[in-house]
């Protein structure tokens, strides 16, 4: 029976409630337990998948289909634990759950209220996979206080009473702003935090306070004093150089000590942190540095782009270099030359996206990789526009492009290299999409396999000729163009295990060029990273020697 640790926040949001959820899940792992990190998000929405990357940053997908909140990507960076569909959820799925129920008759004519119906579902939710694990740790977006939050809130309340004493423990993340002009730490916003939470009858067990400052003693045991909890249960929450260093400064802070005694774990395992360790190491002390450039139509959001800068930082520490990044509109490239802009860079990364807007940028970013041998990788998106940038430039059609942006003009322009997939194999079924569905969840969408070629450069990066990739996308490079662009030297070097859809294509002349349908920066982690951010970054670095 798993024990429960529920993570709420007060104050301000982005203090960094996923990062300390995961952190506490890291340490939890290194004592020997085993662990899930879950996410309940109070938004109506029923995933993030049809939110814009400006509103909601990164969408973050797991094996079995589920689009999911960045904060997932953290948990499973941290903890290597593959998140599923089970591990997040928010107020317009339960909403959503419930309404099906009345609808079908389940609640046998009742009136149905926020309470019990929609508390119930939430905690038939919390409770999915519970003997599973040693701990599950639950993270409730957004803040105390907020009205969409607030049936949440109501059922971990239940939730806690129904389960045995001792069984859940309330983690709570906070702000302790420094005055300047007055050289203070303030606990007042914390107090008033915590008073919030104990008006809806949760007390935390443990507070983790923010701060740009070290929190003096005089501070904590007054938080201690008001906020009613011990004094070692006060952890600060210092900013970081890394993420990657947050296990060992919470460690170093008495976290996961405090979480284990509030569970009055005793003798707790001592944890063997030599993993990360080893991250902070690679990290503090780099042996070169190289620049890469992701041409993306999000660059001013970074969080658009979240899984590809942390994978890309993963690929540093394999091989012991910092990544330094630096984000470049692609629209910039309607109106100047690439060259301008991506001269000087080690390696160019072309990632995902949605619509036409910013394609011609990622095309000429392509054609710029490809002509002065700069290592590229493009994902998704950023794959089909290296296929069609090849179609144009080097296999003789000048009329190369996507059904997308057909779609989206209203008006046939292009020829389809890059079609609509109306229908593919998940499994052992069969999935049908049409271009007027709605738009949530009806991608391609989750883990698919691929076959790759023996011999190309990928079938060497993976040191194997079957794999298996996360996909998020709706539009597929059609393989009957395969023939003409193979002839023109582009190879296609994986392909879906039935040979009808396009997985991975390089450049076999080039000294790295690769593109790839599926989104590989979903499975990297600080102490496993993927093998293609790892051989790019090595590629960078063999550039950069040579500069």
């Amino acid at each position: 029976m798993a024990r429960f640790v529920f993570i709420t926040g007060g104050v301000v949001s982005s203090l960094g409630k996923g990062l300390a959820s995961a952190a506490l899940g890291a340490l939890l792992q290194a004592r020997g337990y085993t662990v899930r990190l879950r996410k309940l998000d109070p938004y109506l929405n029923v995933d993030p998948g049809t939110m814009s990357p400006f509103e909601h940053g990164e969408v973050f997908v797991t094996d079995d289909g589920a689009e999911t909140d960045l904060d997932l990507g953290h948990y499973e960076r941290f903890t290597g634990v593959p998140a599923r569909q089970s591990d997040s959820i928010s107020s317009g799925r339960i909403y959503m759950n419930v309404l099906e129920k009345e609808r079908r008759g389940d609640y046998l004519g009742k009136t149905i209220q926020v309470i019990p119906h929609v508390t119930n579902e939430i905690k038939d939710f919390i409770s999915i996979g519970e003997d599973e694990v040693d701990f599950m740790l639950c993270e409730i977006g957004g803040t105390v206080g907020d009205i969409e939050g607030l049936p949440f809130f109501e059922a971990i309340r239940q939730f806690s009473q129904d389960k045995p004493r001792g069984q859940c423990l309330f983690m709570h993340l906070t702000l302790l702003p420094f005055i300047t002009a007055s050289g203070e730490l303030k606990t007042k916003p914390t107090q008033h935090s915590v008073k919030e939470l104990r008006s809806i009858g949760l007390q935390p067990d443990i507070l983790v306070c923010r701060s740009e400052h070290a929190i003096p003693t005089k501070e904590r045991e007054k938080l201690a004093l008001f906020c009613n909890v011990r004094p070692e249960s006060v952890i600060a929450a210092p900013d970081l150089a890394s993420i990657y260093e947050a296990p060992l400064a919470y460690h170093h802070e008495g976290l996961d000590r405090a979480v284990l005694d509030a569970f009055q774990i005793a003798p707790a395992p001592r944890p063997n942190l030599t993993r990360w360790n080893d991250v902070a190491d690679r990290i503090a002390n780099p042996e070169g540095e190289v620049k890469v450039a992701i041409v993306g139509k999000y660059t001013q959001l970074e969080d658009a782009y979240k899984s590809i800068a942390e994978a890309l930082t993963h690929g540093g520490l394999a091989n012991r270099v910092k990544v330094k990044i630096e984000w470049v509109d692609a629209e910039i490239f309607d109106s100047e030359d690439p060259k301008i802009h991506l001269q000087g860079f080690h390696a160019i990364l072309v990632p995902g996206g949605f619509g036409e807007r910013g394609t011609a940028g990622k095309i000429r970013a392509a054609e710029f990789a490809r002509e002065n041998k700069v290592p590229y990788l493009g994902i998704c998106l950023g794959m089909q526009m290296a296929v069609i940038e090849a179609a144009r430039n080097v296999a003789g059609l000048p009329d190369a492009g996507s059904e997308e942006f057909d779609h989206e003009a209203g008006q046939k322009r292009y020829e389809p290299v890059v079609y609509h997939l109306k229908e593919w194999v998940q499994g052992n079924k069969k999935v049908n999409r049409r271009p007027e569905d709605d738009k949530g969840g009806t991608m391609r969408l989750g883990a698919y396999d691929a076959v790759l070629t023996e011999g190309s450069r990928v079938a060497k990066v993976y040191g194997t000729h079957g794999i298996d990739e996360r996909h998020r996308h709706r539009y597929e490079v059609d393989v009957s163009y395969r023939s003409a662009l193979e002839a023109a030297g582009l190879v296609f070097s994986g392909m879906s295990p039935d040979g009808r859809l396009p997985e991975i294509i390089e450049w076999p002349d080039h000294p790295w060029f690769i593109g790839v349908q599926f989104h590989p920066e979903l499975k990297s982690k600080p102490f496993d990273p993927h093998p293609l951010f790892r051989d790019f970054v090595r590629a960078a670095k063999d550039i950069s020697r040579l500069v």
